[in-house]
């Protein structure tokens, strides 16, 4: 099986074999894409936060990347689903990528953690991804623009949420048989990378006649 940047070292054996309850900690390579997804769904939230307030003081205010009709954040910071818990989105991305870059930074230093708190992280990505995939389906088909901010978020969260469940599985704090498992441990890549996949062709042919027009 080969080695990737995303394989955990500081695991003892036993853990990964029998899926002990014991605390478990990670690699570097995990940690830091933690660290990274983390930030870079931060930095998305950060900038749609402050346009947003911006556009609360001025109605007229255009964000930045609205670039075109399609790709116009302004329309989406204007939509009842921009608000979808009763304030801005981007004020829960602030806190929840927050946290993940916390816990990547503890990971980084050598923190172990135990069985509930890897099903904990799973559960928060989970809703975090799940979250994602409304918020595209009301950006493409009710909406019917497209946020480049919002964007890189959606990325961040499925990376993050296919390593997070990866190393659940890998540590058999997920059930699963072990045919998926040693497939997913040793193409680890296809999921997060078909999914994305997937968003971009559906973004594609969504508007397909004003991106070839």
């Amino acid at each position: 099986m080969a080695t990737t940047v995303v394989d955990d070292v500081s695991t003892d054996g036993d853990d990964r074999e029998h899926g002990t309850r014991e605390a478990v900690g990670s690699g570097r390579g995990f940690a830091w894409l933690l660290v990274i997804t983390g930030a870079a769904g931060l930095l998305a939230s950060w900038v749609i936060t402050l346009d947003k307030f911006k556009l609360l003081e001025d109605p007229n205010f255009q964000p930045g990347c609205s670039l075109n009709p399609i790709v116009s954040c302004g329309n989406i910071m204007k939509s009842e689903q921009a608000e979808a818990f009763g304030f801005p989105n981007p004020m829960l991305g602030l806190v929840t990528y927050g946290m993940v870059i916390a816990i990547g930074m503890g990971l980084v230093a050598g923190a172990r953690y135990r069985r509930w708190f890897w099903l904990g992280l799973n559960a928060g990505t989970l809703f975090g991804v799940g979250f994602c995939t409304w918020l595209q389906y009301q950006s493409l088909y009710v909406i019917g623009s497209l946020c480049l901010w919002c964007s890189l978020a959606w990325i961040a969260t499925i990376v993050m949420f296919c390593y997070v469940t990866k190393k659940n599985i890998e540590h058999r704090f997920i059930p699963a048989p072990e045919g998926l498992r040693r497939g997913l441990m040793e193409f680890h890549w296809v999921p997060p990378v078909l999914w994305i996949g997937i968003i971009g062709m559906l973004i594609l042919t969504r508007w397909w006649n004003f991106w070839t027009g």
